[in-house]
C-alpha cells in the first residue's frame, strides 16, 4: 500500500492538499503514474519528472516541484509530495 500526501504551497503557507492512496507498492518506475493521478485530483497541471525528483523521493521520502517544473502556468509555488510510511 502506498500513501503520499500532496500539498500545494503558497510561499510557506499550505495549500490545497490531499492523502493519495494506491493498492500497488511504491518503486521508482511508477512514481510518474501516481504523481499523474495526484494531479488530476489536485486539478493542476502534470509536473515534469526529472531524475532528480525521483531520486529524492526514493532517499528522502519527499520531493518538491516548482514552477519552473510545469510546462502549463500554475497558480501555487511549489507541489510538494511526501511518503506517508506508517511504523
Amino acid at each position: 500500500m502506498l500513501k503520499i500526501w500532496a500539498k500545494l504551497m503558497h510561499g510557506q503557507k499550505l495549500g490545497k492538499n490531499i492523502i493519495y492512496e494506491s493498492i500497488d507498492s511504491y518503486s521508482p518506475d511508477t512514481l510518474y503514474s501516481h504523481i499523474e493521478e495526484i494531479c488530476h485530483k489536485l486539478d493542476i497541471p502534470t509536473p515534469v519528472v526529472l531524475k532528480t525528483h525521483i531520486i529524492n523521493f526514493h532517499k528522502f521520502n519527499y520531493t518538491t516541484f516548482t514552477k519552473h517544473d510545469f510546462v502549463e502556468s500554475i497558480d501555487f509555488d511549489s507541489l510538494v509530495i511526501e511518503h506517508c510510511i506508517e511504523k
